[in-house]
């Protein structure tokens, strides 16, 4: 086996955790050693939950079973006892600070640098590594750190290019004369030496004369790049843990976000579930209000009905009572017996008289108790809606929610009074006199062909335009099926077919058949909306290129798109065909009710 004398040095023993030769050492499974307590030390000190490699940073899935490479540990062991030996004979032969030429009956090798094992010693370490007998626990299968480490050790013993540096501690370093192992270090300022070492007492990089001068004298001072490397070290554990409390952070954000998106989509839910209720009790109220109001015409009826057939009844009595008075009286002044005889007998017994002095008709309505009991429900409704605020109130002292400020402005503030610009509406758009409304025509009217009129599309623009600031207004949309409202660039085409979409200077919202709401982007962006509007509200603010859309009644936010505004803009209106009078109602520009 014909290999270079060497080549095996200390650094080839060397854990690139500790810096120091192997204790105990292991392999993980992409095929580099380590000592047992250092790589375990490395793996709880990332927290236990990255398992990689700390040489070439392979990431495993499971933490590896580490087991001890027998063969290895005792490749090192043997390594230790030789680098001993050695330098107790150097010990023996002087003390190694001075030129090896001084001392001619030194026979070093000349081949063999500081660090470094003799080619004698290099033969009898391959002798006993080919004939090293397996481990008992191995008699059936080699295990796969042995396997690693026989191929690290070939390989690193057939390399023909001069090993790195040593690594070693300062007592493994000659002191005297110009250090020629790491030649691209930076000079001594005093010494003009190579800084080799290090000073951890000073914190300096320092050279070996400033080490010899006894500045440094009882200091711990270790080679400079083994600092580096534990430096290094110590920083990609810094770093892991970093990442981690980054990791963690960024989780808890992502949480939060999912708890405000959660608690937006709650507030939607109640909002509409809270109007949807209203809209029920108020269409209930309405409903009982009209069966209370039949109850009351019908108990009215009812009575009226009584008291006259009382009254029919009581006429025609007082009717039969005064026709018999009469016939009494002219009796009583007849001249003649027999006549008088003749009648009284028929007269003087009196008829049956009904007893009307019980019979009365009652004044009260059957609907009293109904009202009686609707004003209690009145009461505990009154006196739980009451505790609403309290409710509120307790359940914004749990987080750390700032209160409400009233010098807030709202977005009505900004209202603006908008009117249509007849010369741009389409021809079959017809605007009232004071500019307010605008609907679909079944035909085309004769209007001046102006460059600004839109021929193709049924819109129209409002005369004002916005290039800063902020501005709001409303428009009443009614039952409509089909509209369009936002803001357009005055520089917008207007002849022929036409894009509309943000890019080419349209934004605005459009409801189709009753239920579709999208934003017209490229392509539109389909809007889910609870609660249908019959009042738009539309916010822009020039300066930060937003446009907002508003359900007015429910004071809920429909849609807010950001963009920039690189011309001025107008409101835009579409009452959209009229559908064979499905959607012929206008669109209203109403004005601004400041809402509390």
């Amino acid at each position: 086996m014909a290999l270079p004398a060497g080549f095996l040095s200390e650094d080839q023993f060397t854990c690139s955790i500790c810096l120091e030769v192997f204790t105990n050492p292991v392999s993980t499974p992409c095929g580099h050693s380590f000592c047992q307590a250092c790589l375990s030390s490395y793996w709880e000190g990332v927290g236990g939950k990255i398992f990689q490699c700390p040489l070439c940073k392979e990431s495993f899935r499971k933490r590896p079973e580490l087991q001890i490479n027998r063969t290895l540990k005792e490749i090192t062991e043997r390594f230790k006892e030789i680098a001993n030996s050695r330098m107790a004979m150097d010990d023996r032969g002087g003390e190694g600070v001075e030129d090896t030429n001084s001392h001619p009956h030194h026979h070093h090798n000349p081949a063999t640098r500081p660090g470094e094992m003799p080619e004698s010693i290099f033969t009898e370490m391959m002798t006993r590594f080919q004939q090293l007998p397996a481990h008992p626990s191995d008699s059936h299968d080699q295990s796969p750190n042995r396997v690693n480490s026989q191929m690290a050790f070939r390989a690193q013993s057939t390399e023909q290019l001069d090993p790195p540096p040593s690594y070693s501690s300062l007592r493994r370093y000659t002191l005297s004369g110009p250090s020629e192992s790491l030649p691209s270090l930076p000079l001594c300022p005093l010494h003009l030496r190579a800084l080799e070492f290090f000073c951890r007492a000073d914190n300096s990089c320092v050279c070996n004369l400033c080490v010899e001068a006894g500045e440094h004298k009882g200091h711990t001072v270790i080679p400079v790049k083994r600092e580096w490397h534990i430096k290094k070290a110590q920083l990609e554990i810094e770093e892991v843990e970093l990442r981690d409390l980054i990791c963690e952070r960024e989780r808890k954000v992502e949480e939060i976000q999912g708890s405000l998106r959660e608690i937006q989509a709650a507030a939607d839910r109640e909002t509409y579930e809270a109007v949807c209720v209203f809209s029920k009790l108020i269409s209930s109220v309405e409903h009982c209000q009209d069966e209370v109001m039949e109850g009351i015409e019908m108990s009215h009826r009812a009575a009226k009905h009584r008291a006259q057939s009382l009254l029919r009844e009581l006429e025609e009595e007082i009717a039969v009572l005064k026709r018999r008075s009469t016939a009494l009286s002219q009796l009583a002044g007849s001249g003649d017996c027999i006549d008088f005889l003749k009648t009284f007998s028929g007269l003087s017994t009196p008829p049956p008289a009904k007893d009307w002095s019980s019979v009365s008709v009652s004044s009260e309505l059957t609907s009293g108790l109904i009202l009686q009991n609707l004003s209690l429900m009145m009461e505990n409704f009154q006196e739980e809606m009451r505790k609403l605020p309290e409710l509120s109130q307790q359940s914004s002292l749990d987080v750390s929610v700032p209160r409400p400020n009233p010098k807030i402005r709202r977005v009505q503030e900004y209202a603006a009074d908008i009117t249509l610009d007849q010369n741009t509406a389409h021809p079959r758009l017809i605007i009232s006199v004071d500019g307010k409304q605008v609907h679909c025509g079944d035909r085309h009217q004769l209007v001046p062909d102006y460059p600004e009129r839109f021929d193709r599309v049924v819109c129209v623009l409002a005369r004002q335009g916005f290039s800063s600031g902020r501005h709001y207004w409303e428009v009443e949309v009614g039952g409509k099926t089909d509209w369009d409202l936002g803001v357009a660039s005055r520089s917008v085409n207007r002849k022929g077919k036409i894009s509309v979409s943000p890019a080419h200077g349209y934004w605005f919202l459009s409801l189709r058949d009753r239920t579709d709401f999208a934003f017209r982007t490229e392509p539109s962006t389909n809007l889910s909306v609870n609660l249908r509007p019959s009042r738009i509200g539309i916010y822009v603010d020039c300066d930060k290129g937003l446009v907002s859309f508003y359900n007015v009644e429910a004071r809920v936010l429909i849609y807010t798109y950001t963009d920039s505004f690189p011309d001025t803009i107008h409101p835009f209106f579409s009452p959209c065909t009229n559908k064979s009078g499905r959607n012929e109602g206008p669109l209203i520009i109403c004005s601004v009710a400041m809402t509390e």
